[in-house]
């Protein structure tokens, strides 16, 4: 098993998700965060003041799948998620050694 988090810009965070459903993978988290890689954040006007904001919103979607299954939603994300403009977000693909159900204390792949 596979845990996959993804960091995407929040104006394609609806299509990613949208995407990730019509290929069959519904079940993910999703937390709203704040941060900035390479880019720095942006400067930008208002009013006629110039203002640096290098803490930029986005979108972390996490997602627990089973091995085989790792490719095909990374290609999905990345089709959906991808502008070309820096800023665009990255992918992180983890192992996952065990999962448990809560209610039905079922393990591994059954529990996902």
């Amino acid at each position: 098993m596979k845990k996959i988090m993804a960091i995407v810009r929040e104006d394609r965070f609806t299509m990613v998700k949208d995407a990730l459903l019509d290929i069959g993978y519904p079940g993910m988290t999703v937390t709203e965060v704040k941060g900035h890689g390479n880019q720095k954040g942006i400067t930008e006007q208002w009013r006629g003041r110039t203002y640096k904001t290098d803490l930029l919103k986005k979108i972390q979607i996490e997602m627990v799948v089973a091995d085989k299954d790792v490719e095909n939603i990374v290609q999905c994300i990345l089709k959906e998620a991808k502008t070309g403009s820096i800023g665009d977000g990255k992918i992180f693909i983890s192992s996952i050694d065990n999962v448990v159900r809560i209610r039905t204390a079922e393990r591994g792949e059954a529990a996902i």
